[in-house]
């Protein structure tokens, strides 16, 4: 065992465990213990633990963002104070009051990319796991019959697993069928747009006006591009299984980031305009349901009023009986009778 395996084996255990207790679950609900989408299903429930378990990182993350745009003006005063300067002693002072900038606000540039970090041990170690499924299999992984709970019995089972034709431990430059090759080349695809989305909603949507012209957000921009294309290459030589897990890791992402930027955006940008738009709708909707249902009270109270009119009506088909008058005689006597 090389000394990276040597490192990541108790992550590896780890993984190995998860995907293991998910595939136990499957199993017992009447999945096909050998089946492909069984083992596909346990890399989808390793990507929801890690995800749970990094919930305040991401806190941090959506913090550390926050605080980067409100210290935007500071830094482009700071920009535009050393403007032209490019010696060495300014460059070191620049740096020195742009990090005191940052430690006053509580951010720092590098705590955006906190999950990003948190999560690249884990796809490692997957990737390890994937890759030595082979050995595992067969018996002859470095002197070990397993990887933790991940038997010689289950490593079998995961390695001759299929999605559409491709096997879970193979990758687009490590195998020559078409099926592999389409698969792979979609799940490459997959994961490579779903890395451009998830920057684009954080930079794009719930970033201010303001805050967008300078070189940071340039710089951040420009990364939004690169990133994808790096996947893009080097995604060809990820097992199918890792690149399951990564974009499942970006679904995840995706969806965490929207319900945070739909609900807390942040102050000044476009999700925020929108957030306000829909706040005015819905109070516009609820103000309009108010007089309607005061308009329907009032129906209804009118609609009581010809009820109770309706009832003092004789019944239809019967004629009026005209109340007599009292004798002159008695109406006098009872005059005489009260005075």
């Amino acid at each position: 065992m090389g000394f990276f395996d040597t490192v990541l084996w108790p992550l590896k255990v780890a993984v190995a465990w998860i995907m293991v207790q998910a595939h136990d679950a499957l199993t017992f609900i009447g999945m096909d213990p050998a089946g492909g989408w069984t083992w596909v299903l346990s890399i989808v429930a390793l990507v929801v633990v890690i995800r749970i378990l990094l919930i305040p990182l991401f806190v941090r993350q959506i913090k550390a963002s926050r605080g980067m745009q409100v210290v935007q003006p500071e830094i482009q005063k700071l920009q535009k104070k050393y403007k032209g300067k490019t010696d060495p002693a300014s460059r070191q002072a620049m740096q020195q009051e742009m990090m005191a900038i940052y430690k006053e606000a509580g951010t720092s540039p590098f705590a955006s990319c906190l999950p990003l970090i948190a999560q690249m041990p884990v796809f490692f170690a997957l990737y390890r796991v994937l890759y030595s499924l082979p050995d595992v299999a067969s018996g002859s992984y470095h002197g070990r019959d397993s990887i933790g709970p991940l038997t010689q019995t289950l490593a079998a089972q995961a390695e001759s697993s299929t999605i559409f034709g491709a096997p879970l431990a193979s990758s687009f430059m490590g195998d020559d069928a078409l099926a592999v090759r389409l698969v792979t080349a979609t799940l490459i695809v997959l994961m490579s747009a779903t890395t451009l989305f998830t920057q684009r909603q954080l930079t794009m949507k719930n970033m201010p006006a303001a805050s967008q012209d300078n070189p940071m957000a340039r710089q951040q921009k420009m990364l939004m591009y690169i990133f994808p294309l790096i996947f893009l290459f080097i995604g060809v030589n990820f097992p199918m299984g890792v690149l399951i897990y990564w974009t499942t890791s970006n679904l995840w992402t995706l969806g965490q980031q929207f319900i945070v930027i739909r609900n807390s955006p942040t102050p000044g940008s476009e999700a925020e305009q929108k957030y306000l738009e829909r706040k005015a709708k819905k109070a516009k909707a609820k103000k309009g349901r108010g007089i309607s249902l005061e308009d329907e009270g009032a129906v209804l109270e009118g609609g009581d009023e010809s009820a109770e009119a309706e009832s003092t009506k004789p019944a239809s088909g019967q004629r009026t009986q005209p109340k007599r008058n009292a004798p002159r005689s008695k109406r006098k006597g009872k005059g005489a009778a009260t005075g």
